[in-house]
């Protein structure tokens, strides 16, 4: 063995109680760690010939990159749609790391983390008060969720014209509808080879709403005279958090044949609370849901779970099916996720959700959503009733989409979010909604209080002082 790595493992113990230390550190100074901070480096380090050991590494690591690292875990970062990460879910991370599977099978002699991940997806179920009709597994984030669920949709859509796209490549014109797709789901459009154009977008309800116009999309269904069709929909846009219209849906489902995608990535978990539980109404009927797990449940980055209704499982096994290795066997009878998803390295990504789940339960998530909520009106409030600030849409669950009052003031925007992620007390996303520059405001943080919102209403009204308009 190198003789550094040597070194290293006989040091372990020290060297983990030392990160422990600063990771505690970290986590205990979120409230007063900056959200944006400016720095940089020039990225150009020399790879050295001897290696410098890890705590040598380390001492380098705070010295030149920790300076880089931002409080998006804390509760003022209301930037994209952020969650942070809980105690429960550090611990199911540190062990993920700690016990390093390849989580594959759930019947191997090497292995049967998978099992594990099952578990997970079954408590999530419960969760959200899904059937265990659908199958789940785990990916990086909800990219890659809507990019699995996606794939089996393009499989779909094949066999019902007598194609198999997964084996033979596109051959007929794919027919997506949609109203307000997250980029994301565009983005997997191009990377499934069915191009990012290349969907039907369909009209939103009137009255300032982002959800689909249930009519406008039956009078294109109907042009298709029976021909077979995708449909994305959304629980909760990413500007304003609206729901598309599952019972009506639903209702749609019982007349036409198409698969029916829903992008939950963070409004799935409306479903944790009685309050806001009927925003989801209907969606256990879908073919496939993405959620995320770094958004509302709170645990590190990357995770997300897909949902593919069981049974699609064939049609899902031809599209990821490793079909060239024989030596991993039958995948009816042999599960493994390496046949149900994209990649076949893969972390278990599930123990920081499993670690969560028991520990907070469904009480504990109800609450997080709850609060969430609860802080984003108090914040709708704020918006509504300052002079220099005007709501682009109603806050209809926790994303608080605004901008600065009157179209005069256009053109100071952008600069007035810049400086006020600038102070790095808080950090908010820039938009734009019904062509008008905007600013998001997304509250998905467990750790974000009322004290929070505090802090941050104070900061903007000094900077809006600050930009003297």
């Amino acid at each position: 063995m190198n003789t550094i790595l040597q070194q290293d493992l006989n040091d372990i113990e020290n060297i983990l109680e030392k990160v422990k230390q600063q990771g505690i550190e970290f986590l205990n100074s979120l409230d007063t760690i900056p959200t944006s901070n400016g720095k940089t480096i020039t990225a150009d380090r020399d790879l050295n010939q001897t290696g410098l050991g890890v705590l040598s590494a380390l001492e380098e690591f705070n010295q030149r990159l920790a300076p880089l690292m931002i409080a998006s875990p804390g509760p003022r970062y209301l930037g994209f749609v952020t969650g942070g990460s809980t105690p429960a879910s550090i611990v199911g991370d540190w062990l993920t790391t700690i016990y390093d599977q390849n989580t594959q099978a759930v019947k191997a002699q090497g292995g049967v983390s998978a099992l594990i991940e099952i578990e997970t997806i079954n408590l999530l179920l419960q969760l959200l008060d899904l059937p265990k009709s659908f199958l789940g597994g785990f990916v990086t984030g909800a990219t890659m969720s809507n990019f699995t669920s996606l794939a089996v949709a393009r499989q779909w859509f094949g066999k019902q014209l007598g194609k198999d796209f997964a084996k033979n490549g596109i051959s007929e014109p794919i027919t997506i509808f949609s109203a307000t797709p997250h980029s994301s789901s565009v983005k997997c459009l191009a990377m499934l080879g069915i191009g990012s154009q290349n969907f039907i977008k369909i009209k939103t309800i009137e009255g300032n709403r982002e959800a689909i116009d249930v009519a406008d999309l039956e009078k294109n269904i109907e042009v298709l005279n029976g021909k077979p069709f995708i449909v994305i929909t959304s629980a909760a846009t990413v500007n304003t958090a609206d729901f598309d219209d599952f019972v009506a849906l639903n209702e749609l489902k019982n007349k036409y044949t198409f698969w029916w995608h829903i992008d939950a990535a963070f409004g799935g978990f409306a479903a944790c609370s009685s309050k806001y539980k009927h925003l989801v109404n209907g969606w256990e009927n879908a073919d496939s849901i993405t959620i995320d797990c770094h958004k509302w449940l709170n645990v590190p980055y990357e995770s997300a779970f897909y949902l593919i209704k069981e049974e699609h499982k064939l049609l899902q096994i031809e599209t990821f099916q490793n079909s060239n290795a024989p030596y991993l066997g039958d995948p009816l009878e042999n599960f493994s996720f390496l046949n149900f998803l994209p990649e076949n390295s893969r972390r278990l990504k599930a123990l920081p959700v499993w670690f969560s789940l028991l520990a907070y339960g469904k009480a504990g998530y109800q609450d997080i959503v709850e609060n969430s909520v609860n802080l984003a009106l108090q914040f709708d409030t704020f918006i509504a009733e300052n002079e220099n600030f005007e709501l682009l849409a109603p806050t209809r669950l926790n994303n608080v989409c605004f901008t600065l009052k009157g179209d005069h003031n256009q053109e100071n925007v952008s600069q007035f979010l810049t400086l006020l992620n600038d102070k790095g007390k808080v950090f908010m996303t820039p938009t734009v909604y019904l062509n008008r520059k905007g600013i998001r405001a997304s509250f998905v943080n467990w750790r974000t209080s009322e004290k929070d919102i505090e802090i941050i209403i104070e900061e903007m009204k000094n900077t809006i002082l600050e930009l003297k308009i």
